[in-house]
C-alpha cells in the first residue's frame, strides 16, 4: 500500500482579489466591497454602504469602484430593479455580472438583512462561486428595444383601426366591405 499524498489547500481560495456586490432594492442598494486589508497582510476588509438608485449616484459609485481597482461587481437579479445598476456600472467600464437570487441564497439559520446579503454576495463573488446570468450586449439590447417598439406600434395601429371600424358600424356604415381600406 502506498503512502497517502497530502495536499494543503488554502482555507478560502480567492479567484478575484477586489470585488463588490450590490443587494438591489427598489429605491436603493447596499454595496459591499471586499479588498485586501491595507495594514494586515492576508486579511480582508469589507466596506458596506447604502447607495440611492439614481443615475448620478450610481455613476459616482462606478467611478469610485473603478478607482479602487474592483475587478468584478455582482448584482442580484431582483425584479427589474437591477437594470439601472447594471447599465450604469457597465457604462463605467466595470465587469458586472448578474446572478440569480436563488443561486446566491443565504445559509439557513442566518438572519437575512440587506447588509448581510451584500456581504454574502461579495464573499461568493470573491471565491468565484456564482454563475453569471446572460445579459445581451448593448447592440442586441438596442435592437430588441426597436423591434419591441415597432411591435407595440403595429398593435396600436390595429387597435385604432378596429375602434374606428366599430364606431362606423355603430353609425350603420360598413367600412370593412370597401376594398380600398386600409389605404396602401
Amino acid at each position: 500500500m502506498s503512502r497517502p499524498q497530502v495536499i494543503d489547500d488554502e482555507e478560502h481560495e480567492r479567484v478575484h482579489e477586489r470585488v463588490a456586490a450590490v443587494d438591489v432594492a427598489k429605491d436603493s442598494g447596499v454595496v459591499c466591497t471586499r479588498t485586501p486589508h491595507p495594514s494586515r497582510p492576508g486579511a480582508r476588509r469589507s466596506t458596506v454602504r447604502t447607495v440611492k438608485a439614481r443615475m448620478n449616484t450610481i455613476r459616482g459609485l462606478g467611478r469610485q469602484l473603478k478607482k479602487d481597482g474592483i475587478e468584478v461587481v455582482t448584482l442580484e437579479s431582483t425584479s427589474d430593479y437591477w437594470r439601472i445598476w447594471f447599465f450604469v456600472l457597465e457604462a463605467c467600464w466595470l465587469a458586472v455580472q448578474l446572478v440569480n437570487a436563488a443561486q446566491a441564497r443565504n445559509l439557513p439559520g442566518r438572519p437575512k438583512t440587506d447588509k448581510l446579503d451584500a456581504m454574502w454576495l461579495a464573499r461568493l463573488t470573491e471565491m468565484g462561486l456564482l454563475r453569471a446570468s446572460f445579459v445581451p450586449p448593448a447592440a442586441i439590447r438596442a435592437l430588441r428595444d426597436c423591434t419591441r417598439a415597432r411591435t407595440r406600434l403595429v398593435q396600436e395601429r390595429a387597435r385604432c383601426y378596429q375602434r374606428l371600424e366599430k364606431l362606423l358600424e355603430g353609425a350603420l356604415v360598413r367600412w370593412s366591405s370597401y376594398r380600398a381600406w386600409p389605404p396602401s
